[in-house]
């Protein structure tokens, strides 16, 4: 017989103290601190960032550390931070063009103005356990250094624009709305596609690119450039009558080569993906700029060949892992009464069964 479990608020209590016991752990070992985190794991931060919508590194170490390394539960708690922020306005758009570059790499072009960056990565590194780093030694030696380029190094995609070669980058809104202001409305434009996929799960976006490559949805792709590096924040200021810069943040920016696109009356040209996050977070900018090929499926005049990925309200609405999460995590609470209104109809139901039976027979 089902018996309802009672809680109260005193075994709440203890076990907020045992979490904070587990999240310590040993004593005898040294606590972990926030720069720690920040600096150690640069890529956990960056993600809970990127979903987070806040480019604060030290609160997404704290956020880590609070989680106990939970990634999603980080970005639940900086997510819930953000809501208490002010909003002083909306910064310029970022000129990528003029980014401080740390890493670029093109796969469509090996000789490329501004040439290619490695910058720090693990695409070259041979997936062998490093059983040095357990042995807590001395820092690595530092790595050469080039000289800062002055010029701007321009976008790849340039040069197959100069040609005619690729489509004319798609306009965007002359005033984008703010997901993390306003729910998700659909149909939604680019803009705020872009922005649903910026802040979604890495891990769902990765499965549906995924998918893309293995042909749901037919897209295949061509990284036409990655870069990461810092890019000025720039901010008007009415008083002033012109923008100043009020910082610099670390981004991603992938721009994907895909299919040709013409017609009778158009030539044949290559058609673009986009993708965007905070920090560097290849895998994730490189999986938007996928999605947000195969979601332009209809302004290309594609068909619609019923692949999740070119499923915007599929895709959009199941992209948030802090909404899937809350909503997957809550069947763990109390459902007593609605569990009590099942276990009644089922028993009704067995009952009149059985009633039929014996009059039957």
């Amino acid at each position: 017989m089902y018996v309802a479990v009672k809680g109260g608020e005193r075994a709440i209590e203890n076990a907020h103290a045992w979490l904070a016991e587990a999240r310590r752990g040993d004593a005898s070992v040294s606590e972990l601190s926030v720069a720690q985190i920040r600096e150690q794991m640069a890529l956990a931060v960056n993600r809970v960032m990127a979903e987070g919508s806040l480019y604060d590194p030290d609160l997404a170490a704290l956020a880590i550390k609070q989680a106990r390394g939970d990634l999603i539960e980080a970005i639940f708690l900086i997510r819930a931070y953000r809501t208490t922020l002010p909003r002083l306005g909306a910064s310029r758009p970022v000129d990528t063009a003029r980014m401080e570059i740390a890493r670029r790499v093109s796969a469509t072009f090996k000789d490329l103005p501004g040439g290619q960056i490695l910058g720090p990565t693990f695409d070259y590194t041979h997936r062998l356990l490093d059983f040095a780093l357990a042995a807590e030694g001395e820092a690595p030696p530092s790595a050469a250094q080039a000289e800062a380029r002055p010029e701007p190094v321009p976008h790849v995609m340039g040069l197959l624009d100069r040609d005619g070669l690729i489509e004319p980058a798609p306009a965007g809104s002359a005033e984008p709305a703010d997901l993390t202001r306003e729910p998700l409305e659909l149909p939604a434009d680019r803009a705020l596609r872009l922005q649903a996929l910026a802040r979604g799960d890495e891990g769902f976006l990765l499965s549906l690119a995924y998918s893309t490559q293995r042909g749901y949805g037919r897209t295949h792709a061509f990284v036409g450039e990655l870069r990461i590096g810092l890019v000025a924040v720039e901010f008007d200021l009415p008083e002033l009558g012109f923008a100043v810069e009020i910082g610099a943040i670390e981004v991603t920016e992938c721009e994907t080569v895909n299919q040709f696109k013409g017609s009778a009356t158009e030539p044949a040209q290559f058609t673009r993906g986009y993708g965007l996050a905070f920090g560097q977070s290849e895998r994730k900018a490189l999986a938007v700029s996928l999605v947000d090929r195969a979601l332009r499926w209809q302004e290309l005049g594609e068909e619609y060949l019923g692949a999740p990925a070119q499923d915007e309200e599929f895709v959009l609405s199941h992209a948030d892992n802090v909404q899937a999460t809350g909503f997957l995590e809550h069947i763990k609470l109390p459902h007593y009464v609605d569990f009590q209104a099942e276990l009644e109809l089922i028993r009704k139901l067995r009952a009149e069964a059985m009633a039929g039976q014996e009059a039957a027979e």
